[in-house]
């Protein structure tokens, strides 16, 4: 299979009308002699690092590359010629409040019926919080936590589930577990840092577990931080955006996802399951680019919007609750720490953890 995530008639008309969310989850591949990756990279794509032109060595795993590199989101390159790229992001001016809730709720809707319709035996990866939680309660799928067990993740997913009136499947970790397992996701997502491994490793372990029970499929909650306004510093607007608003620092932040979201993908992929992820459906994408700022965050709330429309479909405990980043909600990042002292590398070293990752792969 040359293309993934969509079929090759929707590439074309997107090529020809210039349409960067042409309805879809994403996509990456070659279509009639040309590289293509959507415009929020959301299907990863490598190609050799370093080659000034485009041309058979490219691949959907970096393993299969000497040296890869992430192909551009929303490029495009021909056999002969450098990426170019094609589609950006829409510039919609805000919407009504709530016409754009509607238009939300609508497309959200919408992204369920389109994963249903692949008929997939799927799981979903559960926090607790709103975003898996959403993703859960419109699937209608058996739900899964993964954590050390004092951790907050599982905690929050067990009190969530219990006001959703669903069974949950905790997937409880321990040092062991980490040891095992860091190797195998430093491979496939081909980074050795300590954020991105803390970050992969429960999507992997998750993903490992649904696995063993049959499933296909993992559906994740992922995107809703970036579209909505999830992160404390679209509100702050400190050092960490360069935005003077908290439309434009959401902004920024969607175009960190095709930076982030192969890494996710190659987690899952590598627990032997296929990713899904509803909240990056484009029309969902595009009805958040068309929210205004009081529908994305403030010092009271963040994704406000999202939240108020996930209320109509979860107690409001769970719609408001807030969340900590998988890597320390897991308490794998606490783990992980640990395990790379005890290796003897200490935390006065420079990124010790990234080097106690590097050791397991060169053992």
């Amino acid at each position: 299979m040359t293309l993934r995530g969509t079929d090759p008639d929707t590439v074309r008309e997107a090529l020809e009308i210039g349409e960067p969310l042409p309805g879809t989850f994403g996509f990456a591949g070659e279509v009639d002699g040309r590289l293509v990756r959507d415009v929020l990279g959301r299907v990863p794509l490598f190609v050799e690092r370093g080659a000034d032109r485009a041309g058979d060595a490219w691949a959907f795993e970096p393993g299969a590359l000497e040296d890869p590199a992430l192909f551009p989101a929303g490029s495009v390159a021909s056999s002969g010629e450098a990426p170019s790229r094609v589609w950006s992001l829409p510039e919609p001016t805000p919407d009504d409040p709530e016409l754009v809730l509607e238009t939300l709720d609508r497309s959200l809707r919408t992204a369920i019926e389109r994963v249903r319709e692949r008929d997939l035996k799927i799981a979903v990866a559960f926090s607790g919080g709103v975003d898996s939680a959403l993703v859960a309660e419109l699937l209608d799928a058996p739900i899964y936590v993964v954590g050390f067990p004092d951790s907050h993740d599982v905690e929050a997913a067990r009190t969530a589930a219990d006001a959703m009136g669903r069974e949950l499947t905790v997937v409880e970790l321990e040092p062991a577990d980490l040891e095992r397992a860091v190797p195998e996701v430093a491979r496939a997502i081909e980074r050795t840092n300590a954020m991105d491994v803390g970050i992969a490793l429960p999507l992997y372990l998750v993903g490992k577990a649904v696995a063993r029970d049959g499933y296909e499929a993992l559906a994740v909650g992922q995107g809703a931080d970036e579209l909505f306004g999830g992160y404390e510093k679209v509100v702050r607007l400190d050092h960490r955006v360069e935005a003077e608003t908290i439309r434009g620092a959401v902004r920024e932040g969607i175009y960190s996802l095709p930076e982030q979201l192969p890494r996710d993908v190659r987690a899952v992929e590598a627990a032997g399951l296929e990713p899904v992820a509803p909240l990056l459906y484009d029309g969902v994408v595009d009805a958040a680019l068309r929210l205004p700022d009081e529908l994305l965050a403030d010092d009271e709330i963040r994704k406000r919007g999202f939240r108020r429309v996930a209320s109509e479909y979860l107690p409001e405990a769970v719609a408001m609750r807030d969340k900590k980043a998988v890597q320390y909600g897991s308490l794998v990042a606490r783990e992980l720490d640990r395990l790379a002292r005890q290796a003897g590398y200490k935390r006065r070293m420079d990124d010790h953890v990234t080097k106690y990752v590097d050791s397991l792969l060169e053992a």
